[in-house]
């Protein structure tokens, strides 16, 4: 029997962590307040040692795939293709900047599918740092390309779970596999995705620059235009070959991501061999020794996506979740259009007010008391990941992702205020959600 002193701790948990998280003061790393909600959950009793375990086993395999995801990222880093991308975007606009903005917007979709949200907003901003200050623009013209690419990049995450550490975390407890994921959810997100994209283009259009102001060099001073690129990196003539079989690699290690999926094979052993290929492939070719991956490597994400756990199991076992059972059950269960409506405008509601992370496990592990039939479990989770991945975004504390692209922007002096966000967010994400929940419906009633 879980007394009230218990129920008052875990909440208050879940609130100091919440509001620190999202405050950080002094720039505290997300994984304190974390790991302080979790050790005060863990003294309240409502959740035990031996829940721990079954939290590992639930977070485990979803946690190490993304490590080993990002480490790939670092990798790219080491081999230039930072600078590399910029070259090529600029090349690629050839002085328009409305063709700028489709390319910078591809870029980011492409860094999502083939890294996660949080490695793509790590390997993209920067690009785009580097692009916009050596084309001599003005802090209110970089919003359109910064802001654009940051939501889509963010937002890109939907389409495949392997994309999200939140994502993997809820399918394992849902049980499904990233085969299914990808044929109930590529489709209509993807076209999601489209429209959203349009919204942000019509929204810009007016203030990005139909000529690009070249210029090559950009603020000498700038932080980005002093990368300095590895001595043995390949010559100009070869590097194009050079990164194309690089992706090409790390492409196939996705694919064989859904295929051990598919025939029940840990995805994150296919992750860390890609990995670790990939980090062998540095060594010889420039002579870098894996050992820096444990400096470089964000360990804090593993502790963030653990403490955050507990802490959602310590709400759940109070009873957090069978009061929204008991709400939603009645409005979700029949009806699929219905049941996906709801369920991605109340994890967009709950993401808004206390991040995509808690929101999105406090919406799954709901729908599983929910004994509802397979079919609308599976639609009614998914619609949770569109409200996890873009009903998030209305506000710039909605998504983790976002807060590393405003931590990043702030490090490099671009102001972006929560005006600038918002304004845009607010007029773009609720048609694009409405509409990527009704497509999700029709899609899976129609190939069921």
């Amino acid at each position: 029997m879980i007394g009230s002193a218990t129920v008052t701790l875990t909440i208050a948990a879940f609130v100091m962590t919440v509001i620190l998280i999202l405050w950080r003061p002094k720039d505290m790393n997300e994984a304190i307040p974390a790991t302080a909600g979790a050790i005060l959950v863990l003294l309240s009793g409502s959740v035990s040692f031996a829940d721990l375990l079954q939290i590992t086993d639930t977070i485990s395999d979803a946690a190490i795939t993304i490590m080993a995801t990002i480490v790939m990222a670092i990798v790219l880093e080491s081999f230039g293709f930072f600078q590399w991308a910029a070259e090529g975007l600029m090349a690629r606009a050839k002085g328009s900047g409305i063709r700028l903005f489709w390319y910078v917007n591809l870029l980011c979709f492409l860094m999502t599918l083939f890294f996660n949200n949080d490695g793509s907003i790590m390997i993209t901003t920067p690009i785009l740092l580097i692009v916009l200050e050596k084309l001599g623009l003005k802090n209110h013209q970089k919003i359109p390309y910064l802001l654009s690419g940051a939501l889509i990049a963010t937002a890109s995450s939907a389409p495949i779970g392997v994309s999200n550490i939140v994502n993997l975390i809820a399918l394992k407890i849902v049980g499904m596999d990233l085969y299914m994921h990808t044929l109930m959810m590529f489709i209509p997100s993807t076209l999601g995705l489209i429209v959203f994209l349009l919204l942000l283009f019509l929204c810009f259009y007016r203030i990005l620059p139909k000529k690009l102001p070249i210029n090559a060099i950009g603020p000498r001073n700038h932080p980005l235009n002093n990368v300095k690129l590895p001595s043995t990196l390949p010559a100009i003539k070869d590097r194009t070959k050079f990164m194309r079989n690089i992706l090409l690699f790390v492409f196939m290690v996705r694919v064989s991501l859904f295929i051990a999926s598919y025939y029940g094979i840990p995805v994150s052993i296919v992750a860390v061999l890609g990995s670790t290929v990939l980090l062998a492939w540095r060594w010889i070719y420039l002579k870098i020794s894996p050992v820096d991956m444990v400096k470089k490597t964000p360990w804090h994400i593993l502790v963030f996506a653990f403490g955050m756990y507990v802490i959602i199991f310590g709400l759940n076992n109070i009873g957090l979740t069978h009061m929204l059972v008991s709400t939603f059950k009645p409005l979700v269960s029949g009806d699929l259009l219905n049941g996906s409506l709801l369920m991605g405008a109340l994890v967009t509601l709950l993401s808004t007010l206390v991040n995509n992370h808690p929101a999105l496990m406090i919406g799954t592990l709901t729908l599983t008391g929910m004994e509802l039939d397979p079919l609308t479990l599976k639609v009614t989770y998914l619609a949770s990941v569109v409200g996890s991945d873009l009903g998030a975004l209305l506000l710039p504390i909605g998504t983790l992702a976002s807060l590393i692209w405003l931590h990043i922007l702030k490090q490099h002096k671009v102001k972006i205020s929560w005006k600038d966000y918002c304004k845009v967010t607010f007029i773009t994400i609720p048609p694009a959600l409405i509409f990527t929940l009704i497509c999700l419906a029709f899609w899976v009633y129609w190939i069921f």
